[in-house]
């Protein structure tokens, strides 16, 4: 790790994080997929269409894991 970064309060380091991630975001429109990429969405979305179930919310699939704990 870059020792200037080791340098940097916690909640420094963790702002830079947040900052870089949102930048990564608004940015993500010009990443190129790769062929082999596309193909897994696609084979993913057929395979969902056919089944149709589309799962469990977030918050449901937490408490489950929650109580398993």
């Amino acid at each position: 790790m870059n020792p200037g970064i080791r340098d940097l309060p916690i909640d420094e380091r963790i702002q830079l994080v947040e900052d870089v991630w949102d930048s990564i975001a608004e940015d993500q429109q010009k990443l190129e997929l790769t062929q082999a990429q596309r193909e897994e969405l696609d084979r993913r979305l057929l395979a969902y269409e056919k089944d149709g179930d589309a799962g469990n919310d977030a918050g449901t699939v937490l408490e489950e894991i929650r109580r398993r704990l």
